[in-house]
């Protein structure tokens, strides 16, 4: 209750001190003065802000030398307001020293709160301000003499020094938030401090006249210092128009700069909004049409309610962010966002660039999937299945089922497209497609590898059984005849299975293994009749791995030289004499000894290595016929793989040159399975092989698809007959039948006839009176080794 009563008498205090006690006239001229020289600083420094470099640095000094001297001028024409009824004047020194004061309060003050959103770092910058503001009322009011004494009381003075810091300190908080209707809040606040402190010190202040306290001669009169007071206001009136026209000139700038970057900004694609702390000031036509939203919906729109993800001080300049624009019917829209702050009439705004991303984003999805789909049949490609196998695989550990891989290759497929065309091939793998997706559930994938390759990949297995039945139900759908432009076409698939159950396999539980093991599988049911599935066996890949390593063996082989040949004669039936010698190639292992031709032959036909393998038999064995006697001939084997090489011909008369072997002791046998390739191109080979000079025989004749068309159409000089009809000679009827006719029917073309595999006197004898030309066989001698071979001739040339 004192408290209350305190409060109300120095109420009653002030009030009497202003209304009593002042020129009313002159003080509001002092509220005037205030409030011009506060719009002065204000928009003085606006255009500091504004500007840059050393000229942002002067106009700012001037800002605080315009606030110090606003504050000073209203103090001053407060003080020259007061009527004391006594003589009064004012001490120079202080005077002067309560301006330099204010001006450097207010300077620290502004100095701290430059560049500063903390609000406890504004209200300290405010209240150093307000110091400032303190020491020049104070200062000022000291250097006030009068013909008398003066008191003061403590409590007035201390509850305005208190009431001017913290409306100093709300004030710079004010002047620094981001809503405009709090910045514009700042003057008042500063403007009361200003009041509170005049109004309470002048009240605090008590004189007393004594005629006997004479002025002090350095007093300054009013009289004398209302002239420097009105100099002061007038240049604060100066600086207030001076700041208006600076304010107005840049708002029209503002005005011409947003309207030429908005006539910019329409003729770009993206979106364009300009912003500044209270929302959108600008926005384009683009951005219109990507928000829904028209121009004057967009005005003053916070940026947060397009982009409600996105925090646009966090942003980086000049660095794209993928966001959500929510457009006005509350969707998102994908967008990518650029931000950089410019200058616009003086002043910094921030532009926000929206790039549409839909169109992007269809366009990657319609590439993911033409890259992941197979063009053909529209199934999943390579790459899609090899991704979808990974990601099962992985997670085999954490279910309990595990999944099987069925690798398909159509039989017959080569024979429909070479023949129909490859538009029908095409149009039969999208039926073979259909079968398949009808075959498997719709949780499992299908995919079409390449070619005729296809492969399925089943989930949810609980055991092999499962894969089986599938397997087994593919077999059957492809089985049936498919109708292709009014054709009925047989083809059939060949299937290999891999099971990985959950928590791993024997089959392997990597993708890599599980398609190797597939493919092993397939391999297995296409060489055991085609038409049919296999399942895994570790056995399988045991024989790859055998396979391997012998292909290993062989490629090392050639390069060190471990292949040798042995010869086997050739006589004439009837003078005994050796004619000619087949060269058969033997492999000296350095583990496994000496490897018949029928152990890795068959590989070297399947990895191409015959081809360089063919091609050192043709030239070794030219090379030692060269050390026989000039009448007994070479016969060489030629591999189905090395004939459809075009450049055998070439190769050969390389070979014949680069030895000197006359080209007629050079016999190059083919078999059967040659001719069934392509027969034209089968018959200009054999003519460019006969042009050289060399002898083509037939070999194994009557065991293939013999065809007396092939030796009438083709240029051979002789047939052999396979020893499989030689096994049963001279007993068995048909054999002897057999061997009679092939024998007259080379006669009457003109052809000599080999009969191979003589191993008994028997034989023998029955092919010499069959008139055999020649014999070839155990009984005559078995292959040879280059050295044993001329032992072999020298030892029939000394007994005869």
């Amino acid at each position: 209750m004192p408290f209350i009563q305190s409060g109300e008498v120095a109420m009653q205090s002030i009030l009497t001190c202003v209304i009593q006690n002042h020129d009313e006239k002159i003080l509001f001229l002092a509220v005037v003065v205030c409030a011009i020289g506060i719009c002065a600083s204000s928009a003085i420094a606006s255009h500091a802000a504004r500007s840059e470099g050393l000229t942002r640095r002067q106009w700012a000094l001037a800002s605080i030398v315009a606030s110090g001297c606003t504050a000073w001028a209203t103090h001053m024409i407060a003080l020259l307001a007061f009527e004391p009824g006594m003589a009064a004047g004012f001490e120079p020194v202080l005077t002067a020293l309560s301006l330099l004061l204010v001006i450097g309060g207010i300077g620290a003050g502004v100095w701290l709160a430059i560049g500063q959103r903390r609000r406890a770092r504004r209200f300290a910058a405010g209240a150093i301000l307000g110091l400032g503001i303190t020491a020049l009322h104070y200062v000022g009011q000291a250097s006030y003499r009068v013909t008398g004494h003066v008191s003061w009381d403590m409590g007035l003075v201390v509850g305005s020094i208190l009431a001017s810091l913290a409306l100093s300190g709300l004030g710079m908080v004010a002047a620094g938030e981001r809503s405009h209707a709090l910045r514009r809040g700042s003057i008042p606040l500063l403007l009361g401090s200003i009041v509170v402190l005049h109004l309470c010190g002048m009240t605090a202040m008590v004189l007393v006249y004594d005629p006997q306290v004479p002025l002090p001669e350095n007093a300054v009169a009013p009289s004398t210092i209302a002239p420097i007071i009105a100099t002061v206001s007038f240049g604060l009136l100066i600086l207030a128009f001076v700041g208006l026209r600076m304010t107005l000139n840049a708002r029209a700038q503002l005005r011409r700069d947003r309207e030429r970057l908005r006539e910019l900004a329409s003729v770009a694609l993206e979106g364009l909004a300009v912003c500044d702390e209270a929302g959108i000031t600008t926005a384009n036509r683009s951005l219109e049409l990507l928000s829904g939203m028209a121009q004057a919906e967009l005005i003053g729109l916070s940026l947060t309610r397009l982009l409600p993800g996105l925090v646009l001080a966090d942003l980086p300049e000049q660095e794209e962010r993928d966001a959500e624009l929510i457009d006005r019917s509350g969707q998102s829209v994908p967008v990518r966002v650029l931000r950089k702050d410019i200058a616009i009439g003086h002043k910094r705004q921030t532009v926000v660039a929206f790039r549409d991303q839909r169109e992007r984003l269809r366009s990657e999805a319609r590439l993911r999937a033409l890259a992941f789909t197979d063009v053909v049949t529209g199934l999943a490609n390579r790459a899609r299945f090899g991704d979808l196998l990974a990601h099962h695989a992985a997670a085999l550990r954490e279910q309990n089922v595990g999944l099987a891989v069925l690798m398909l290759d159509l039989d017959r497929f080569k024979f429909v497209n070479d023949t129909l065309g490859h538009a029908m091939g095409d149009e039969l793998l999208r039926k073979v497609a259909a079968r398949l997706r009808s075959a498997i559930s719709e949780e499992d994938v299908v995919a079409r590898l390449g070619g005729d390759e296809f492969a399925v990949l089943l989930l949810g297995v609980t055991d092999a059984a499962g894969p089986q039945k599938i397997a087994a139900r593919i077999v059957e759908a492809i089985d049936r005849p498919f109708l292709l432009d009014g054709q009925l076409i047989h083809v059939g698939v060949s299937v290999g299975v891999a099971i990985a159950p959950a928590g791993g396999s024997t089959d392997g539980s990597r993708p890599a293994e599980l398609l190797r093991n597939a493919d092993l599988a397939l391999y297995k049911a296409k060489a055991e009749g085609k038409g049919t599935f296999r399942m895994f066996e570790p056995a399988l890949a045991e024989r790859m791995l055998a396979r391997s390593r012998m292909e290993a063996d062989l490629r090392r082989a050639l390069d060190v030289g471990e292949f040798e040949l042995h010869f086997q004669p050739l006589v004439d039936v009837q003078t005994g004499e050796v004619t000619a010698a087949e060269a058969l190639i033997r492999w000296r292992h350095p583990e496994q000894g000496l490897i018949a031709p029928a152990d890795f032959i068959p590989l070297a036909e399947e990895t191409g290595l015959i081809v360089p393998l063919g091609a050192w038999v043709l030239r070794t064995a030219c090379t030692q016929a060269m050390a026989w006697p000039r009448a007994i001939k070479v016969a060489v084997n030629l591999s189905p793989v090395q004939f459809r090489d075009d450049r055998l011909p070439e190769t050969v008369a390389g070979i014949l040159k680069a030895t000197s072997l006359e080209a007629d002791r050079l016999e190059l046998e083919i078999t059967e399975g040659v001719l069934l390739d392509d027969e034209e191109r089968t018959l200009a080979m054999l003519t460019k092989l006969r042009a050289i000079g060399v002898g083509l025989s037939m070999d194994d004749f009557g065991t293939g698809y013999s065809s007396l068309s092939y030796l009438r159409r083709f240029p051979f000089s002789k047939i052999k007959i396979d020893r499989s009809f030689v096994r049963l000679l001279p007993d068995d009827v048909e054999s002897a039948a057999i061997i009679r006719a092939i024998i007259t029917m080379g006669a009457g073309l003109g052809m000599a006839t080999t009969v191979e595999g003589i191993e008994t006197a028997e034989q023998y004898a029955f092919v010499a009176a069959e008139q055999c030309g020649q014999v070839q066989g155990y009984h005559v001698s078995r292959p040879l080794p280059s050295a044993a071979f001329l032992g072999f001739l020298t030892g029939l040339e000394a007994a005869a």
